[in-house]
Order: C-alpha cells, then sequence, then structure tokens
C-alpha cells in the first residue's frame, strides 16, 4: 500500500471516530509507530486531523473548536429528547422550587418541556433563572413559570448571557438546582467548555446551586475542551443516554456522582 492511499484510510478512520492511537494505526496497517507519526505529521500539514499525545483527534475534537448553536440544534435530537425528560424528573415539587437552566442545545429541550409545565398542586410555584435567550423566549409564555433572566453581555455564537454582572448576579442566588451544559466531560479533566467567558458563568452556576446535574450526551463523554469550570466532585448527578467508559465511570463512582441513562 502506497503512503497516499494509507494516509487517506487514516483520515478517514480519524473522521469516523474522532480519535486514533499510534498503536492502534501500527498494528492495523502493519507499520511501525515511527511510520505512523510520520503519516499523522503529513495529515496534520494537510489540515486533515490534529496530533495529541499518542495518535491524533479529528479537527472538530480541538480544545476550542465549538459549534455554533444552529449547528447544534439538528445534532443527537433523540438523545437530546431523552436526557431532557430524565431531566425534567427532577424538577422539584414543592411549594416554592427554583431551578437554573445554562445554554446549551440539551438544556433547550428540557426548556420545550417546562414550557407546558402547569404546578403540580394548586399554589405550587417554580421559578427559573436562565442565562440563555432561547430558553428565555420559549419559557417566557408559560405564565405558571416565574421567569428570572440574567443580565450581561450576549455572547452570539451560543445567545448565552455573560460577564461579570451575571456572575456577580449568581453569587447572590442560591436556587435547588443548576441543570448545567458541558463540551466535555473527562475523568481526569472534569467538565469543560471552550470559552473562558461562558465557563466562569457555569461556574458561578455551579457553585451557586444546591443540587448540580450535568446534562451531556455521551458525545461529550472523555472529552475536554479549553476550560475546565467544575470538577466531577462538583456535580451531584450526570444525565446522558449511554453508558460511560470504565475510566469514566471509575471516576464519576470515585466522586460520588450519580449517573442516570436516559
Amino acid at each position: 500500500m502506497f503512503a497516499e492511499e494509507r494516509q487517506l484510510l487514516i483520515a478517514d478512520l480519524v473522521t469516523e471516530r474522532g480519535r486514533v492511537t499510534v498503536s492502534d494505526l501500527a498494528a492495523r496497517f502493519n507499520i511501525t509507530s515511527e511510520t505512523v507519526r510520520r503519516d499523522l505529521d503529513a495529515l496534520e500539514k494537510a489540515r486533515q486531523l490534529r496530533r495529541v499525545h499518542g495518535g491524533a483527534v479529528a479537527i472538530d475534537r480541538m480544545s476550542l473548536s465549538e459549534p455554533s448553536l444552529q449547528e447544534r440544534q439538528t445534532q443527537r435530537l433523540d438523545e437530546k429528547s431523552r436526557i431532557a425528560q430524565a431531566a425534567l424528573a427532577l424538577i422539584p415539587i414543592s411549594r416554592t422550587g427554583s431551578v437554573i437552566l445554562d445554554s446549551g442545545t440539551t438544556t433547550e429541550h428540557l426548556a420545550d418541556l417546562l414550557a407546558q409545565w402547569s404546578p403540580p398542586a394548586a399554589g405550587d410555584q417554580l421559578l427559573v433563572i436562565t442565562n440563555a435567550l432561547p430558553i428565555a423566549w420559549k419559557l417566557s409564555n408559560n405564565l405558571a413559570i416565574h421567569l428570572h433572566v440574567l443580565g450581561g453581555r450576549v455572547r452570539g455564537l451560543t445567545s448565552a448571557i455573560v460577564g461579570s454582572g451575571t456572575i456577580a448576579q449568581l453569587g447572590a442566588l442560591r436556587p435547588d438546582i443548576a441543570f448545567v451544559g458541558a463540551n466535555g466531560v473527562n475523568a481526569t479533566f472534569g467538565l469543560s467548555t471552550p470559552d473562558s467567558v461562558e465557563a466562569s458563568v457555569k461556574t458561578a452556576m455551579v457553585r451557586s446551586a444546591r443540587r448540580v446535574v450535568a446534562l451531556a450526551d455521551s458525545s461529550k463523554l472523555d472529552e475536554e475542551t479549553l476550560v475546565c469550570f467544575a470538577e466531577l466532585g462538583d456535580i451531584d448527578t450526570l444525565i446522558t443516554d449511554a453508558p460511560p467508559s470504565a475510566e469514566l465511570a471509575a471516576a464519576l463512582a470515585a466522586a460520588d456522582v450519580e449517573v442516570v441513562i436516559a
């Protein structure tokens, strides 16, 4: 097999799997590790992948890679819907419940369900706090929900409200549950997101709530992006759509995180 043919196959594997290792490629193509590294170097120069320790990842798995809100709204819809249904079951049933909905497409699916929320008993109240413009719009027509929209600057890529003022407002709140999204959930790096400004708001949400529930579909598991906003031990529950890997499952168990498979 010519090097060019092999490199095309490697590029296809990275696109399909998201990540490859030097040892796996050496065994698959019956070549030396040095040859694999030369192939990966060539593919990186051609902008087909990104070299990382021990192998390579797809370009869209880079730490700063962040699809727009519009792109993410069309991806993994069934998984996000199941996660949102499981999250809905955690909404407090009490006279005065309060939750935070972080910006994100999975939390937006939860907002779709809450748009139809009605008090379980006469007089029950639910306060929803959010920094997401799409979520605020979805909930604004449900008069049964008390809606609190955090103030600050709107980040165009995600339609999230961010900034020092947003963080200060969260510091003065103590909601029952924060439902937060993440671009990566990793055994050692914790929960992460590509943008440092948005990460600061997520950290403030995690610190403010009595209970923290992370909503992350399985494509986010074992991934890490640029900025860690919470350690695994900072969250109480992870709702996802498939069992985590052995390494991540062990780390979640050690951090006493409940895992709910939707």
